[in-house]
């Protein structure tokens, strides 16, 4: 990522205009400023939390509004009630968020219901699908075992597209850490040039090329670290997994969450992709025993946590860029922050693990599920090749007719219900817009609201998971919980008329509520 950061951060800031990133800065710029549009970002922090509680711990109604289409077979529109999605819409803007939503459109009325057409008279199931006919899977089934397949293929596509054109770049950028390098080794570590301004300082060139190739290293050298005691073939061919797909896919997450944010980052899909290529060179060699899967998952993990951790310091390097901090001390920031946060994240996984079981109903894990069947498929030779091709296929066709072809390929892989609060959070930043009369404000309260949105959801989302996790191991809290039904699953207090109405309020609300924000904005300008 550090070496990308002025073509995609910097030259391509009108094109990727990284949510949270964007959104930080004006926080931080609303703060320091004492500005009076910065109550809009506690306004939008309530908002955010209380929703999150009401929905996500309380259950007072259902996290997303469905209803069945007539004539078109399963088709399903859906919404989900997220004032952070609607933030990130607004963020986006409208054609960003406009794009995302006809990928996912196309996925969920036009595939979906081709699928149960074509299905309709088979009795038995249609692979991939190994248990129930077509006939008898709901429009979420058919979207997890047909689709999604589909919107892997897209994905993958436009994601190689994206690497093709970024490859001048990427070799441009190590290029000159390569030459920076080797004045390092030669002259010593050189002093930052005064040419240079401390905005455009990155961390020294040694480190960013020593520290991906010892992370190689490690993986070919250590006999146990991959999965086992493996050959050293192996663990070559997935050492050398590690470092393509990783180099792909960060350059990949990076763009991708410029578009559309953390929170919807296909990384799922990327980590499909490492598996589909790793396993393929793995059954051309013959390896297909369970250290193989083991294997190959383990690349896949670390590809998976990279592409992450890439869409994570893309919106740190943004929020930097916009307030003028020094790349090269919150590159720093995120190595000895990366260093710890695992062990957190890792104890947490486990704890959870232990507490409901992966695959339970509780945490049914569905794209870890995936991923096994994956694995499972391409060593078995029973992979669905044809709709991932297929996926490729749109991607392209969006290419040619001159849509951004990642943003189409992420609108198909994700579901409606989360593209949805998007477009209508776009739509709302396009009204405010035309009211401005083509006015830009020097500070726009709309995104500091949306802000706070983003902001107040993701920390009462960790309050949840806090109390979650301690519910298993203290029984008081889980007794004192369980009248309200905390967290509970396949549960609300309001069902039907009454769910939906105070859903549609509630989206209704915050709609007004970024209107009147950036509105504010305008006015005072």
């Amino acid at each position: 990522m550090v070496p990308l950061r002025r073509l995609l951060i910097v030259r391509s800031a009108g094109e990727l205009p990284y949510p949270e990133g964007t959104a930080c800065a004006e926080v931080l710029r609303a703060t320091t400023a004492a500005e009076t549009g910065g109550r809009w970002i506690f306004i939008g922090l309530a908002v955010g939390a209380i929703v999150k509680l009401a929905i996500g711990a309380i259950v007072l109604i259902p996290s997303t509004l469905a209803m069945h289409l007539p004539v078109l077979p399963k088709a399903e529109v859906a919404l989900e009630i997220a004032p952070a999605l609607l933030a990130v819409g607004y963020i986006l803007g409208y054609r960003q968020s406009s794009i995302l939503v006809s990928g996912s459109l196309l996925s969920a009325i036009v595939l979906t219901p081709l699928i149960a057409l074509v299905g309709a008279g088979l009795p038995a199931p249609m692979f991939p699908e190994m248990k129930l006919p077509i006939a008898a899977m709901s429009a979420g089934q058919i979207w997890s075992r047909y689709v999604r397949y589909i919107g892997a293929g897209a994905v993958a596509a436009a994601g190689l597209v994206a690497v093709a054109r970024a490859l001048p770049t990427m070799w441009t950028s190590f290029a000159a850490v390569v030459r920076g390098l080797r004045r390092s080794e030669l002259g010593g570590a050189p002093a930052p040039s005064p040419a240079m301004a401390r905005t455009d300082r990155d961390v020294p060139a040694w480190v960013v090329l020593i520290v991906p190739i010892a992370v190689v290293i490690t993986l070919i050298a250590v006999p146990n670290l991959l999965a086992g005691d493996m050959p050293f073939g192996p663990r070559l061919i997935a050492a050398l997994g590690v470092a393509i797909f990783g180099v792909c896919f960060v350059v990949v997450s990076s763009r991708i969450v410029g578009l559309i944010g953390v929170s919807s980052n296909p990384t799922s899909a990327m980590t499909l992709v490492t598996l589909l290529g790793v396993s393929v060179v793995f059954v051309a060699l013959g390896w297909r025993d369970p250290s193989a899967r083991a294997a190959i998952l383990t690349v896949g993990t670390v590809v998976c946590i990279a592409a992450s951790k890439a869409g994570d310091i893309s919106q740190d390097l943004k929020t930097g860029y916009l307030v003028g901090a020094t790349p090269a001390r919150q590159q720093l920031g995120q190595f000895i922050g990366a260093a710890f946060a695992c062990w957190a994240i890792a104890g947490t996984v486990l704890l959870l693990g232990k507490a409901f079981t992966f695959g339970s109903p509780e945490l049914p894990a569905p794209q870890a599920t995936l991923m096994k069947t994956v694995i499972e498929g391409v060593l078995a030779g029973s992979l669905p090749w044809g709709l991932v091709g297929s996926g490729a296929a749109l991607s392209i066709c969006a290419l040619i007719a001159g849509l951004p072809g990642l943003s189409f390929a992420v609108g198909i892989y994700l579901p409606l219900g989360t593209l949805a609060p998007v477009f209508v959070g776009g739509i709302v930043r396009r009204v405010v817009e035309a009211r401005r009369e083509g006015k830009v404000p020097e500070s726009d309260s709309g995104v500091l609201a949306a802000s706070g949105m983003i902001a107040g959801e993701g920390l009462a989302g960790v309050l949840i998971a806090f109390l979650i996790a301690a519910g298993t191991k203290w029984t008081g809290l889980r007794e004192a919980l369980a009248p309200i039904h905390f967290a509970a699953k396949d549960f609300t207090h309001l069902r039907g008329a009454s769910a939906v109405t105070l859903g549609i309020a509630v989206v209704l609300v915050v709609c007004v509520l970024l209107f009147r924000a950036g509105r504010a904005a305008s006015t005072s300008s």
